[in-house]
């Protein structure tokens, strides 16, 4: 059953390495029949997670189909791991995504599981095309609920972004970025060119075989998280503000792309739904500070007044909507060279520089609590325009920091 066209989801179809994860660990000892259960649960609830990936060929449209069985695969784990920290679970992680999804075979979410004392370590891998991080996180407490207490997944139907029409009308493109769009779409037209999924599946896998992504952790323990909570209030800004700083200290960077929910703004939007409703928008500085706090009041300016400017807020989603979609598919092989399109040569590269990943990026899913998760993390995707992005998780207290890194 095809429940949903792939619109502005369409840029992380044919794009390597649109995966992240969430770690979690369970106040509750490994059960396999359980973790089945719930996986089964929550696959009544979110149709996503029934769905393959389904072609039409005439027009060159991609849909979620769903299924009436659950298309999420999960694995038991060998080995006791100590806790969410333990370098198996990273590992794990990077064996999963370092192939390419079949999405027209396999579903957009797998789940590793280990035994950790009396409590339960879980993996859950998701494919960009399934969720943001927002989706993902509240999934993954729903599992936790579900697994700990038997507190049942609530139905939600996904109502995806399905034309710009649901924009604000003052976020439209520039004249000269609509301009640029426009010809970029002619000239694509004129290519008359299509990238198939196939041609797309092989670049990827040899892609994500030298594409080497490096991952890190940093734990803040609750007392340094709220140490750095109480000063970041004395000084006026927040949390994310101070986090940004930082990275744009330590690495020297002057331009930085932050994730940025939209889910209050959009009218689709169907509380507890899988799908994406985030957006992305990059924020600049003028000039660096030895005073970390300095900085974060110029990023904190900043962040405000791009934050309230639709036409910047929703300029990747304008965008993603303008292009055609088989210019969109292929802009990531035309910018590296594996696809001959003047047209998504020129998209891939100016656009979303995704020739080269020199960028830096800052996904906070914020601050949340869980009465039975005892550990949580979030691991970022690492986009191929981007060299380091930090994927933040404060849970229960804690923060946690996850860097991919080129």
């Amino acid at each position: 059953m095809k429940v949903a066209e792939i619109f502005t989801e369409r840029a992380h179809l044919m794009c390597p390495n649109m995966c992240f994860g969430i770690v979690i660990c369970i106040n509750k000892e490994l059960n396999e029949n359980k973790i089945a259960d719930t996986v089964k649960r929550l696959s009544a609830a979110h149709p996503f997670l029934r769905a393959l990936i389904s072609h039409e060929e005439q027009r060159n449209r991609f849909f979620y189909d769903v299924k009436e069985d659950s298309q999420v695969e999960f694995s038991l784990c060998s080995g006791n791991v100590l806790n969410v920290d333990s370098p198996e679970i990273i590992a794990e992680f990077e064996r999963i995504t370092s192939r390419d999804f079949d999405l027209f075979k396999e579903g957009m979410l797998k789940i590793s599981v280990w035994p950790s004392g009396r409590k339960t370590i879980v993996l859950m891998v998701f494919h960009h095309l399934l969720a943001d991080g927002r989706a993902a996180l509240e999934l993954s407490k729903e599992f936790a609920d579900y697994y700990a207490l038997e507190k049942q997944p609530v139905f939600a139907e996904e109502k995806l972004i399905s034309s710009a029409a649901e924009f604000p009308e003052n976020s439209r493109l520039s004249f000269i970025s609509r301009l640029l769009v426009n010809r970029a779409n002619k000239q694509w037209k004129k290519e008359n060119k299509r990238l198939t999924i196939e041609d797309y599946h092989h670049f990827a896998d040899d892609f994500l075989k030298n594409d080497k992504v490096k991952h890190n952790l940093s734990v803040f323990q609750i007392y340094e998280t709220n140490s750095i909570a109480e000063k970041c209030k004395a000084e006026g800004i927040t949390v994310n503000d101070y986090l940004l700083a930082k990275l744009f200290t330590e690495d020297k960077t002057r331009r930085i792309v932050i994730a940025a929910d939209l889910r209050k703004s959009l009218k689709c939007y169907n509380p507890g739904a899988m799908g994406n409703y985030s957006t992305a928008f990059s924020v600049e500085i003028n000039k660096f500070d030895d005073d970390l706090f300095a900085v974060a009041k110029q990023v904190h300016d900043k962040v405000r007044i791009t934050a309230a400017k639709p036409s910047s807020l929703y300029l990747v989603l304008q965008c993603y909507a303008a292009l055609e979609p088989g210019l969109l598919d292929a802009a990531m092989m035309a910018s590296k060279g594996k696809f001959e399109s003047k047209a998504a040569e020129f998209i891939g590269k100016k656009f979303f520089h995704l020739d080269s990943p020199e960028g830096y990026s800052i996904t906070n899913l914020g601050k949340t609590e869980c009465a039975v998760i005892e550990d949580a993390y979030f691991i970022p995707p690492a986009s191929p325009a981007i060299k380091k992005t930090w994927g933040v998780l404060t849970m229960n207290g804690k923060m946690r920091i996850c860097t991919s890194e080129r």
